[in-house]
């Protein structure tokens, strides 16, 4: 059984294993899958294994009904649980490749490269695993591109954040510096009052000085000759 993704439409192919002549339920849930009716056929998988669960065929037909209804990690997961009791390499091949599709469903490019190598390993010469190994591995480099530029455009916005803040405190530092450097506004009234105060000291002097050249001349007048 194997379900295969092609490149271009990404197609799903599914083909359920044959129940054996004691599992009447596999039997019903494969017809059941045949009509398309993959809630009906995972029902009847999962009754087999209520009776016997250590089946798996019941276990490998039920992560494709799961897959068919888009629910991809718990296909994946049904898959992984049983992948290591296959016996034959056509089984386990078939195998990998179903996992690597449930992975590059969920975007897991990564695992499913590794998925789809294994599947290589068995079988190397299938035209369908290579195909979507080659796509898995183009699906993980624009997934890498994509991050790389994202890390880059984000540098930069950083790096533009941070010029506009040193940009601001150094605009800020030369406004400082200069409401320091400049000299102190003063209002008209203010200004004449200082002027006004300047010429009352001035001639407040002024009355001092005269005062001190009236008494010499008065002590020169009033002096004694010896």
């Amino acid at each position: 059984m194997r379900y295969s993704i092609t490149i271009t439409l990404l197609v799903l192919s599914v083909n359920v294993l044959m129940a054996q002549p004691d599992r009447a339920e596999v039997r019903r849930g494969n017809q059941a899958f045949g009509r398309g009716k993959f809630a009906s056929a995972e029902l009847e998988y999962r009754r087999a294994l209520e009776k016997d669960s250590t089946s798996f065929t019941a276990h490998y037909n039920l992560s494709n009904a799961k897959y068919k209804q888009d629910q991809y990690e718990q296909a994946e997961n049904e898959l992984k649980s049983r992948i290591d009791s296959l016996s034959t390499p056509l089984q386990r091949a078939n195998a990998f490749h179903n996992l690597g599709n449930t992975q590059l469903m969920q975007k897991k490019y990564a695992e499913s490269i590794d998925s789809y190598k294994h599947s290589l390993r068995l079988r190397p010469n299938d035209m369908e695993t290579k195909s979507n190994l080659a796509y898995a591995q183009k699906m993980l480099q624009n997934q890498e591109d994509q991050d790389q530029n994202q890390g880059e455009a984000q540098q930069d916005q950083d790096d533009q954040e941070q010029n506009q803040e040193q940009n601001q405190g150094q605009q800020d530092q030369n406004q400082d510096q200069k409401e320091q450097e400049a000299p102190p506004k003063i209002t008209p009234q203010s200004a004449l009052q200082m002027l006004e105060a300047m010429q009352q000291k001035e001639k407040e002097t002024q009355e001092k000085v005269n005062k001190e050249k009236a008494k010499a001349q008065q002590q020169q007048r009033t002096g004694k000759n010896w």
